[in-house]
């Protein structure tokens, strides 16, 4: 419980945490003016004053917050405050810089966090082992068998499973060249993972799979050339959705290896994971808005810690890589263009840019109501599906497979 209590607190609060600080060093750095700058929410525990401001460590660790001098009412400035130091007052291209700087700082804290799950525990590559092949499929009629390893198609090496896919892809149906290696005694270990599954994701960090000559007693595999013809098949999204694609009919293993990474190195592939984060995630939340995932996936605050205190038991590399899945989606809610969020503002400032005027006082008024209402709707929405879950889990309405 009190693994549970900390991991939690640590990971919220500080992804909240970093996301005010982009808030705070973007407005300092233009010569905003900012009152108070805490950690935590609630009653002060600590606090001291620095020049102008007041940085404080309150009661509740989750998140913290930034007081801008003129965000909500310039008329009245906190003592020591001028009014070039008013946020309301400056430029709208300032304004947006500052409002903006939240969810990029969540984008820079889920690279960092990438970046040293790459330096310090690798990053994880699947295999190009078969594990699985669909009957009468185009591997299957080749003579292709679970356990071979793909090493080469069309004279390109395949090092990973995506080089094998995209290879397919490529092929517009035409036949391919494929080199396998055969272990003499074939021993597969893993669970297998299909093919079928577009957009698969990696198998966690620290997962490790067996080689491609596993289970043999010193005798070299066997290197075969067959030709497969790819079929023009259909296949599931990982939303669910059907899709075409040219596929063989293979599955994988599920086994990876950890592939090192020196600091820059790990620099480039924390960049290229925490990329694809934010594909995944932007993806996912069009497919929410088109109703592709049902409204019953949204979850909220209590199905983020279940999933934080699982992390926190299984060990550190889950719960940061995690962590920066968070951030990223902490990022990306806060760009909807929704008036109480960042994003909103954002749009607010742009229309303010590109018409040489503000928007109207009382539309702004009515579009933060509608925007809070949204915004409420959405959380009890997410709460609802998270403790309708944790009821049909309990079996408290029959069997809660």
């Amino acid at each position: 419980m009190l693994i549970t209590i900390i991991a939690v607190s640590l990971v919220l609060g500080g992804l909240i945490f970093f996301h005010e600080l982009g808030h705070f060093a973007v407005a300092r750095s233009l010569g905003m003016g900012v009152s108070t700058f805490s950690l935590g929410f609630g009653p002060k525990i600590l606090k001291r004053k620095w020049g102008k401001t007041e940085y404080a460590l309150s009661l509740v660790p989750l998140g913290g917050y930034v007081a801008l001098v003129g965000e909500q009412d310039d008329s009245e400035l906190p003592e020591g405050f001028t009014q070039e130091e008013s946020f309301s007052l400056r430029p709208a291209w300032q304004r947006l810089l500052v409002v903006a700087a939240g969810p990029v700082a969540n984008m820079l804290l889920a690279w960092l966090l990438c970046w040293i799950l790459a330096f310090g525990w690798g990053t994880p590559q699947l295999l190009p082992q078969v594990g699985g092949l669909v009957e009468n499929g185009p591997a299957a009629k080749a003579g292709v068998q679970a356990g071979d390893t793909i090493v080469r198609i069309d004279g390109q090496p395949i090092v990973a499973w995506e080089d094998m896919t995209r290879a397919i892809a490529r092929s517009n149906g035409q036949p391919l060249s494929v080199v396998l290696e055969r272990p003499h005694k074939a021993s597969i270990n893993g669970e297998e993972a299909g093919q079928g599954q577009a957009g698969q994701p990696a198998a966690p960090a620290g997962t490790s799979g067996t080689d491609a000559t596993s289970g043999q007693s010193g005798t070299p595999p066997s290197i075969m050339t067959v030709e497969i013809r790819p079929e023009m098949s259909v296949r599931k999204t990982i939303f669910g959705e059907d899709e075409k694609a040219w596929l063989v009919g293979i599955r994988n293993t599920g086994a990876v290896r950890l592939v090192e990474h020196g600091f820059w190195g790990a620099a480039a592939a924390g960049a290229s994971q925490a990329s694809d984060m934010l594909a995944l995630t932007w993806k996912s939340f069009v497919k929410l808005v088109e109703r592709v995932v049902p409204l019953d996936q949204v979850g909220g605050p209590i199905m983020i810690m279940q999933m934080v205190s699982k992390q926190a038991h299984e060990g550190i590399a889950g719960l940061l890589a995690l962590a920066a899945l968070i951030s990223i989606n902490l990022g990306v809610l806060n760009l909807l263009p929704i008036p109480v969020l960042d994003g909103g503002q954002i749009v607010f400032c742009l229309w303010e840019m590109i018409f040489r005027r503000p928007v109207n006082a009382r539309v702004q008024e009515y579009a933060m109501r509608a925007g809070l209402a949204l915004l409420v709707a959405l959380m009890l929405l997410a709460t609802y599906n998270d403790l309708w879950r944790i009821v049909k889990s309990a079996g408290w309405f029959g069997s809660g497979s």
